[in-house]
């Protein structure tokens, strides 16, 4: 860049603001993870100036992968490195350090990479670590046709984005908690409801108690292999003829 630093960084914050507005914005309208990473890489070009393309490597345990992408060209430089089993993806992610590099300097210590990006037209590379949840670590990866190579400004704004970004995550991760024991109680309720429903009617027809109307439908589900819930639903409709599901 040419505007020197105290003019710089007005103009270049506000791009990170509005990547990280608009990154925030998607939190209201979709719950799919996936979406969430894709809109995550998507914005990195906005964060940071003279980036081009972007993707996102996930770590599994030792096993990388590309879990968004806004090319397929970067998409396949990604898994270059994850044949060799090394390259600026992978160390950023492993190692939760920022990679800046030029093309040219990678070429000795990543050929692969640095053949197959100066092949497709890129010069410069950067990337940084992100937290997407426990136990995996990931990092946002930079492509830039531009062969001076990311400038210092440019890392830290990639590692002020990232770090705005494993902050939306958490809370992403904490709604999911939520949502998923939400469900996980609305099925318990339901499911006590009907089994309920079928010990009150084995108490009547049978003139049993209530503990003695729960061991048959046990004993029942054990001798089906069926779920408690499901001997409970198809009793009720055998005796009712209506459907308690």
């Amino acid at each position: 860049m040419d505007l020197r630093p105290d003019e710089t960084w007005p103009a270049v914050l506000d791009e990170v603001t509005g990547a990280l507005e608009s990154l925030t914005a998607t939190l209201d309208t979709e719950d799919d993870f996936a979406v969430l990473l894709r809109r995550t890489c998507e914005q990195a070009i906005h964060a940071v100036p003279g980036v081009d393309e972007a993707t996102i490597t996930l770590l599994r345990g030792h096993h990388p992968a590309t879990v968004a992408s806004t090319s397929d060209v970067v998409t396949r430089l990604d898994h270059d490195q994850y044949k060799a089993g090394d390259g600026p993806c992978i160390h950023a992610a492993g190692t939760g350090t920022v990679v800046r590099v030029s093309v040219a300097d990678a070429a000795e210590r990543w050929p692969l990479f640095a053949h197959g990006a100066d092949k497709a037209g890129f010069g410069s590379f950067l990337s940084a670590p992100l937290v997407v949840g426990e136990g995996q670590a990931a990092a946002v990866n930079c492509y830039s046709s531009h062969g001076h190579g990311f400038a210092e400004l440019d890392e830290k704004l990639l590692d002020l984005y990232t770090s705005a970004v494993t902050a939306l995550l958490r809370v992403y991760a904490r709604y999911q908690h939520a949502r998923d024991t939400a469900e996980q109680l609305r099925t318990a309720l339901q499911n006590r409801a009907v089994i309920d429903q079928a010990k009150g009617i084995l108490m009547v027809v049978h003139k049993i108690d209530a503990d003695e109307a729960f061991r048959r439908l046990v004993e029942q589900s054990q001798r089906d292999n069926l779920k408690l819930r499901d001997v409970a639903i198809r009793f009720v409709i055998e005796t009712t003829g209506a459907d308690p599901a």
